[in-house]
């Protein structure tokens, strides 16, 4: 991907109907690099960077959990906290399926399926955050105030 010119994605479109003011942010993606990479390349700390991770139910309906870079999720505080059974990352093919992105490219803007979204509540306390913009190496900074906007996540404390 050229290093002077962000795509127009799916997620990028999604922001620009809802007239978002949001920056473009490239960066050489790393394969299993995660948000230690991102941060590290942006320059911002990684608590900032918010993951967009596809997950799934006891009965395989999936949903999506905004997570701080810096932390994992806790499947069974999340299960108890939406009323699920049980909760699991999807496989790749399925999260890519669900989302229409490639793993390490998953924006929660612009999802091929309409999902659940499920925030970890401290992120709406950040100044800014930089989450993926739907493709690997290019993330976008908002307000977290803008993504609440257009998400309208589930607030939930699962981070561990």
């Amino acid at each position: 991907m050229s290093k002077n010119k962000a795509p127009v994605t799916q997620a990028v479109r999604v922001l620009r109907e809802h007239k978002v003011a949001y920056s473009e942010h490239l960066y050489d993606y790393e394969e299993k690099g995660g948000t230690k990479v991102s941060s590290r390349e942006l320059g911002v700390p990684e608590h900032a960077v918010i993951k967009t991770l596809v997950m799934q139910d006891e009965n395989r309906r999936p949903l999506i959990v905004l997570m701080h870079g810096d932390k994992e999720v806790g499947v069974g505080l999340l299960a108890r906290q939406i009323g699920a059974k049980r909760v699991e990352p999807c496989e790749p093919a399925v999260a890519g399926k669900h989302s229409g992105y490639l793993v390490g490219g998953t924006s929660p803007f612009g999802t091929k399926a309409a999902m659940p979204v499920y925030m970890e509540a401290s992120i709406a306390d950040l100044p800014r955050i930089y989450i993926n913009g739907g493709k690997r190496g290019f993330l976008v900074g908002l307000s977290p105030a803008d993504a609440v906007a257009i998400l309208k996540p589930v607030a939930v404390t699962v981070a561990v």
